[in-house]
């Protein structure tokens, strides 16, 4: 029964790949981003050019920033070392960098981009699973809530404390695991281990998972709602759809 069991979860997990594969537009170069970041920002900094066409390069945090292509202000928080993406053991290693701070950080290059202050609520930082992203390597997608998942996740908050559970309602037709981080700045706070710790069976899949961080206020203190997805045949993996890249919560008051 066991061993049925795996074998069940193997071909779930090998059809949701060719399932979400065959869902996305094709890309010529999984390895743009990678090659942007190493061999141009990280390149034109060691030569004391900047760090042009990133944003920001912080070489203490071992990220840089890096504007998308798609979306109103949505940027990219990227590992300036080799990281394939959310199944990378280093994530996971004592010491890793911080790659969930510094993105948290560096939001204020939203809002220099829509020339407005936005309320922790409404930014979010998702990491797509392996079987829904289009890159192979690690990035962070930095960028506005959808307006619904804002509300939703405002309802919802009283039910949340440290521990993960599934939440009983959706958010964008999916069920997710959600628990509450009370942390002011992400101090401390390590989403992927949260993650790999939080939920059974998540460390040994770290790739079949996607998550987003949410910025949030409980009861006057400043926390975020972490928020994590499981990919399979119904579509799941790929967390960044919480995300609005026109940034209509922006418009808001």
């Amino acid at each position: 029964m066991l061993a049925t069991s795996s074998l069940t979860r193997r071909v779930l997990i090998l059809g949701a790949a060719f399932f979400l594969a065959a869902a996305r537009p094709a890309f010529a170069d999984r390895m743009a981003l990678w090659n942007i970041v190493h061999g141009q920002c990280v390149a034109h900094s060691e030569a004391g050019q900047g760090f042009a066409p990133c944003v920001d390069l912080d070489a203490r945090a071992g990220a840089a920033l890096l504007k998308d292509l798609h979306g109103v202000a949505q940027e990219l928080a990227i590992p300036i070392a080799r990281v394939t993406g959310i199944e990378d053991p280093q994530l996971l290693a004592p010491g890793a960098p911080d790659y969930f701070g510094y993105a948290w950080k560096e939001r204020a290059a939203l809002e220099a981009i829509l020339k407005k202050p936005l309320p922790r609520e409404a930014v979010g930082i998702s990491v797509n699973s392996m079987y829904a992203r289009s890159q192979d390597q690690l990035h962070l997608h930095v960028d506005c809530m959808d307006k619904g998942a804002v509300a939703a996740l405002a309802a919802y908050q009283d039910a949340l404390d440290a521990t993960f559970r599934p939440m009983t309602v959706e958010l964008n037709g999916r069920k997710y695991w959600a628990r509450a981080v009370m942390s002011a700045d992400l101090a401390r706070a390590t989403p992927f281990t949260m993650l790999a710790d939080g939920i059974e069976g998540a460390r040994a899949q770290m790739g079949a998972w996607s998550i987003l961080l949410a910025g949030a206020t409980f009861k006057g203190e400043p926390g975020f709602v972490l928020l994590a997805d499981h990919a399979e045949l119904l579509g799941g993996g790929h967390a960044e759809a919480l995300q609005d890249h026109e940034c209509a919560v922006a418009s808001d008051p």
